[in-house]
C-alpha cells in the first residue's frame, strides 16, 4: 500500500492540540482565582496548580507506551482519546459551577479533570508522527505548535474577557471546543495510520525506564558535566516561567485591581509575542547558534521580569510582557533542538525523555515555590524570584556552553 502524507490530517490533529492548549491556558489563568474563594495562601493554590504536572510525570509515559501497543477496533490512540477528551470537556465545564458547592467537591472534580487530560495528552501528541512520514515531521510539528499558540491566544484574548461577564463562560466554551475537537478527530483520523511503529517487545517500557535511569545517573559523570549544567539551566528557567504563568492572575487582580478577564488579556500579550516570534527565533538560532540566542533571552527575560512591579499603567505592563514573550521565544524555541544535538543521532529518545523530565519536574514545584515567596515577601516577589532564578539559569547555561569538549562529535555524546 502506498503511503501518503495529508496536510488535512495534520491540520485536524493541530486542532486537537489547539483545544488542548486552549483548555490548559484557561485553567492556568482562572483556576487560581476560583481557588481563591476558599484558599488565601498563594503557596497552597500553587501546589494545587502543580498537580497536573505531577500526574503528567507519573502517568504520561505509561499511557504513551500503552497506546503504542494496544489493539482495538478504534486503533491505538483513539481509545484513550475517546475516554479522556469527553471526560475532560465535561469536568472542565463543571469546575466553575461546583466551585460554589464546596472546596472538596471542587477539588474532586479538578482531580478527575486532570486525570482525564493526562489520559489523552500523549495519544493526541502521538497522532502527528503516526500520520506523518519522518521527512515531513519538522514541518508538521511546526503546524502543530503554531495551532497550540493560536489556542492560547484565543483563550486569553477571546475567552478571558468573558470571565468578567460570568466565570462559567470560558470554561463552558472551552469544554465545547474540546468536545468539537474530539468529534473531528474521531471521524477524521485513521484507525490504522500508516506510520505507526509496531513492536512485539513486551519489555519495551521496562527497558525505556532503565535507559532513562542510567541516563540520569551518567549525567553526573565528570565528562558529562556540561550537559548536566544545560539540563539544570532548563530546570531553572522553567521554574521562573511556569511560576509566573500560574500565579500571574493572582498578582494582577490583587496588586493592580484588574478583573480576571483583564488579567487574562494582559497575560495574552506574552503568548501573542511568543507565537509571532517563534519562527524568527528558530531562524536566528540557526544563524547565530542555539545557546547564544538562549543566553541573550536569559539576559533580557530576568530584567523584564524585575521591572514589572515598578511599572505604572496597564499599557506599559502589556508592552513589557510582549517583550518578555520575545525573550522567552529566544530561550524556549531553541531548547529542545539543543537537547537533541546533545544526544547525537543515537540517543535522541533518551535526551527527549531527560528534557521532559527536567522541564516538567520544575513545573511541579514552581507554583508552590513562587507562591510561598508571595506569601512570605509579598506578591511582587513573584517576579523578583523568577528573575533571580533565570539569572542562575543563565549562569548554568553559560558554564555548560563553555564545557564544549564533550559536545564536539556524535562519538562523544553517549552517556
Amino acid at each position: 500500500m502506498q503511503r501518503t502524507f495529508s496536510y488535512g490530517k495534520v491540520a485536524t490533529i493541530g486542532i486537537g492540540f489547539l483545544a488542548l492548549t486552549l483548555v490548559w491556558t484557561i485553567y492556568n489563568t482562572f483556576m487560581p482565582l476560583i481557588l481563591g474563594d476558599y484558599i488565601e495562601s498563594s503557596s497552597i493554590r500553587g501546589a494545587i496548580m502543580g498537580m497536573d504536572n505531577l500526574l503528567a510525570v507519573l502517568l504520561i509515559p505509561v499511557i504513551g507506551a500503552w497506546s503504542d501497543r494496544i489493539k482495538s477496533p478504534l486503533g491505538q490512540r483513539l481509545p484513550f482519546i475517546a475516554i479522556g477528551m469527553p471526560l475532560a470537556a465535561i469536568t472542565f465545564a463543571l469546575l466553575p459551577f461546583v466551585s460554589g458547592i464546596g472546596l472538596l467537591i471542587l477539588l474532586a472534580i479538578d482531580i478527575v479533570f486532570l486525570i482525564a487530560m493526562t489520559i489523552y495528552r500523549a495519544p493526541v501528541i502521538s497522532l502527528m508522527p503516526d500520520h506523518t512520514p519522518p521527512t515531513n515531521r519538522s514541518t508538521a510539528n511546526g503546524v502543530i505548535n503554531f495551532m497550540g499558540g493560536v489556542g492560547a491566544i484565543i483563550a486569553l484574548f477571546a475567552l478571558a474577557p468573558l470571565f468578567d461577564v460570568s466565570r462559567t463562560y470560558p470554561f463552558v466554551i472551552g469544554g465545547l471546543i474540546l468536545s468539537a475537537a474530539f468529534l473531528l478527530l474521531y471521524f477524521v483520523i485513521d484507525r490504522n495510520p500508516p506510520y505507526v511503529e509496531r513492536t512485539s517487545n513486551d519489555q519495551e517500557e521496562t527497558q525505556a525506564i532503565m535507559i532513562l535511569k542510567n541516563g540520569i545517573k551518567n549525567l553526573f559523570l565528570k565528562e558529562n558535566r556540561g550537559k548536566l549544567f544545560i539540563f539544570f539551566a532548563i530546570f531553572l528557567y522553567f521554574i521562573g516561567y511556569t511560576g509566573v504563568e500560574a500565579l500571574f492572575s493572582i498578582w494582577a487582580t490583587e496588586n493592580l485591581g484588574l478583573t480576571g478577564g483583564e488579567a487574562g488579556v494582559t497575560l495574552g500579550f506574552f503568548s501573542l509575542s511568543f507565537v509571532l516570534f517563534a519562527i524568527p527565533a528558530g531562524l536566528l538560532g540557526t544563524r547565530f547558534g542555539k545557546r547564544k540566542l538562549m543566553l541573550v533571552g536569559l539576559i533580557f527575560l530576568p530584567f523584564l521580569f524585575a521591572v514589572i512591579p515598578f511599572l505604572e499603567g496597564l499599557l506599559l505592563l502589556r508592552i513589557v510582557l510582549f517583550l518578555s514573550g520575545i525573550a522567552w521565544a529566544c530561550i524556549n524555541v531553541q531548547a529542545y533542538a539543543l537537547v537533541s544535538d546533545l544526544g547525537g543521532k543515537s540517543q535522541i529518545g533518551l535526551y527527549t525523555g531527560l528534557y521532559y523530565l527536567f522541564s516538567m519536574s520544575s513545573a511541579i514545584i514552581a507554583p508552590f515555590m513562587l507562591g510561598s515567596m508571595m506569601d512570605v515577601f509579598g506578591n511582587n516577589s513573584l517576579f523578583f524570584t523568577a528573575a533571580i532564578i533565570n539569572i542562575f539559569a543563565y549562569l548554568f547555561l553559560k558554564v555548560g556552553d563553555k564545557d564544549k569538549p564533550s559536545m564536539k562529535t556524535d562519538s562523544t555524546y553517549n552517556l
